[in-house]
């Protein structure tokens, strides 16, 4: 699967030289034409790679790049029409890996991308799992969706937190009470969807429109990978 990059450019003249540019260096672009939108594709994407635009319409890229460093560790290289030393200082001070002044040369910037990619960045904490935009912290027992704290009951977060162990296996009702009430549940096996019918609605879905969590017919239920994970 190739690595994605997220090229957040306003100018369609730019945004088709970057695009071809890191389509040859081996990524899959996303595209973005402003800040919100750049964060909100960053959060879904997971992006290796950014590429950002300091003039942006609505938030500028120093600040998009100050919010993605919130949550993101892709490399993130700056481009700007102007060649002030501020901006490369106030590039690099938010976050920023590298900025390049427009008209960049393809393959001065090439190289820049590939001296970052020899550059190891931080590994990814193995407690927190990702699915697409939805982040469970195992260590902190926090949920995250597209940035935002989801606020779980216990009995919540363990449901999560088994389905989620093992994406795509369909777990018992049964199975399901054992791991979270230990055994020591005598009552009726349906009271899992009662928890689950709460834990679909604070992730944004329901059982006739699922996400992450999908009803296996007659088994139990399951957790489904997004298809833009």
């Amino acid at each position: 699967m190739k690595p994605k990059a997220l090229l957040v450019e306003d100018t369609a003249e730019f945004a088709m030289l970057g695009a071809n540019l890191l389509s040859r260096e081996g990524y899959e672009v996303v595209e973005a034409g402003d800040g919100e939108t750049a964060l909100t594709r960053a959060r879904e994407v997971n992006p290796e790679l950014v590429l950002l635009d300091v003039a942006l319409p609505g938030i500028d890229g120093f600040e998009v790049c100050r919010r993605l460093r919130e949550f993101s560790d892709a490399y993130v290289i700056m481009v700007t029409a102007r060649t002030e030393e501020i901006d490369r200082v106030v590039g690099l001070t938010v976050g920023a890996d590298d900025y390049v002044t427009k008209p960049f040369s393809a393959r001065e910037l090439a190289a820049r991308i590939a001296a970052m990619r020899r550059r190891p960045r931080q590994q990814p904490n193995p407690d927190v799992r990702h699915f697409a935009d939805l982040a469970i912290d195992t260590g902190a027992r926090e949920v995250h969706l597209a940035g935002q704290p989801v606020p779980l009951t216990r009995i919540e977060y363990e449901l999560l937190e088994r389905l989620s162990s093992a994406p795509r296996r369909s777990f018992t009702r049964v199975q399901l009470l054992d791991s979270v009430w230990g055994g020591e549940w005598y009552g009726d096996s349906h009271a899992v969807d009662v928890h689950m019918a709460n834990l679909r609605k604070k992730l944004g879905e329901s059982g006739g429109d699922p996400r992450f969590i999908r009803t296996v017919r007659g088994v139990g239920f399951r957790f489904e990978v997004p298809e833009d994970e």
